[in-house]
């Protein structure tokens, strides 16, 4: 019985998505739920306008992060360090690592918090509960089944749209204000819009697909970079399209759905200022019911067991290709001891950041400053990669997504130079 399970679960269409699904799911870590959580609470329906506008501008970074991966057969970091001075390299590489690992440390302490509120234990014991679990998968469980349960993962953040179901939602007010916002653009509105565009479009991200479609492309038997064989590169590029539109869409209806939710609630009953997932979980309770409070709280485990690995695993590809050492997650650990150290330091760092005197949402705070002061340049060097000739060859990016990703630069620019402006 349990071989016909695991069979079937090989043969389920889901097995076939691509590493756009798990790139766009893992945006909505629990520290992203906090970030749209604060932004329906504070707003209200009035920052639904937000995800619209940062879909295409997504979907223009990761198609070319996720090309550069397929064409080249080497991650974001490796032709970073071919195309650019060393300094480029290693300053983005460090402060990626440390934006990860503040940004493992404000998850897992969510998720322990949302675990305590479930099932009564000690968030702390939850906490290492998660980190050890996710750990163990990464190290023991290669990449062509590992990847298989990070898909079905997915499906938590469902559990964002039922949650909609619960509650009365104003859809004629819900279509006005996505499409015509009514607030004050000033500090404080900024502050939020920098903060659901710096969550949104993250650095992370950039490298995590990168890697996964080389990781995908070396699993495939026969198959090989499309610059060097490009009978593929029809279906291939194709592919990524789809994947990567179909990935993001998903993460920013999620996104949409999680501002909707706390603005129909939260907002609607006064409360506008949250924190953490795990405080707007424990708000949604007496408002919404016993229902949506479990529903958005099993939505913060399932994108947290998601959004963790691959925050550690995003910086050890970094890492590993910049020192030029052996990665990927379908190598055995002994085969590849520095990548997997590299994961393992940043989660149990991340760990360890709970029992020292770091609130969580100061981690998560330094985390967005990091990150917004590495996106900018990483994208511009992003969009000068997927332009060279001499890394694309045939296969360099459109003048569409090339348009995207420049407005997407500016946008983010705008985003790191308001949050540097005292409100």
């Amino acid at each position: 019985m349990l071989w016909n399970f695991w069979t079937r679960l090989k043969e389920h269409p889901l097995a076939r998505v691509g590493p756009g699904l798990i790139t766009g799911v893992a945006d909505d870590d629990p520290s992203g739920i906090a970030t749209y959580s604060q932004a329906g609470a504070q707003f209200g329906l009035n920052m639904l306008w937000t995800m619209p506008l940062a879909l295409p501008l997504m979907v223009a970074l990761q198609y070319m992060c996720a090309s550069i991966g397929r064409v080249t057969g080497k991650g974001l970091a490796a032709n970073i360090k071919d195309a650019f001075p060393p300094i480029v390299i290693k300053a983005v590489v460090l402060l990626l690592l440390i934006a990860n690992t503040l940004n493992i440390a404000a998850d897992v302490a969510a998720m322990g918090e949302v675990a305590e509120l479930v099932t009564g234990f000690k968030r702390h014991l939850m906490t290492a509960f998660f980190v050890i679990g996710t750990l163990l998968l990464q190290l023991f469980i290669p990449y062509h089944r590992y990847v298989r349960i990070l898909k079905w993962l997915t499906l938590s953040l469902l559990a964002y749209g039922a949650v909609l179901f619960t509650v009365h939602v104003p859809w004629g007010q819900v279509a006005l204000r996505t499409i015509w916002p009514d607030f004050t653009p000033n500090a404080t509105a900024a502050a939020v819009v920098v903060g659901v565009f710096g969550t949104t479009i993250s650095p992370y991200l950039f490298f995590w697909q990168a890697s996964e479609e080389v990781e995908d492309m070396q699993a495939g038997q026969g198959t090989a970079p499309l610059a060097s064989d490009p009978r593929a590169a029809g279906t291939e590029l194709r592919r990524i399209r789809w994947d990567t539109w179909s990935g993001m869409f998903y993460s920013n209806l999620t996104a949409y759905f999680i501002i909707l939710a706390t603005a129909v609630t939260l907002h609607t009953a006064g409360i506008t200022d949250i924190n953490t997932a795990a405080q707007a979980a424990s708000a949604l309770r007496p408002l919404a019911g016993d229902f949506a409070f479990i529903l958005f709280a099993l939505g913060i485990l399932g994108v947290g067991l998601i959004g963790v690995p691959v925050l550690a695993g995003s910086g050890a590809y970094a890492f590993a290709e910049a020192m030029g050492w052996s990665s990927g997650l379908e190598r055995k650990v002994t085969d590849a001891r520095g990548f997997y150290g590299v994961i393992a330091v940043s989660v149990l760092a991340g760990l360890a950041i709970q029992y020292l005197p770091i609130s969580p949402m100061k981690a998560l705070f330094w985390s967005a400053v990091i990150n917004g002061i590495v996106a900018v340049p990483l994208m511009v060097v992003i969009i000068l990669l997927v332009s060279k000739k001499s890394v694309m060859g045939a296969f360099t990016a459109s003048r569409p997504f090339i348009i995207l990703g420049w407005i997407a630069t500016a946008v983010m620019g705008a985003a790191a130079v308001w949050m540097f402006i005292p409100g």
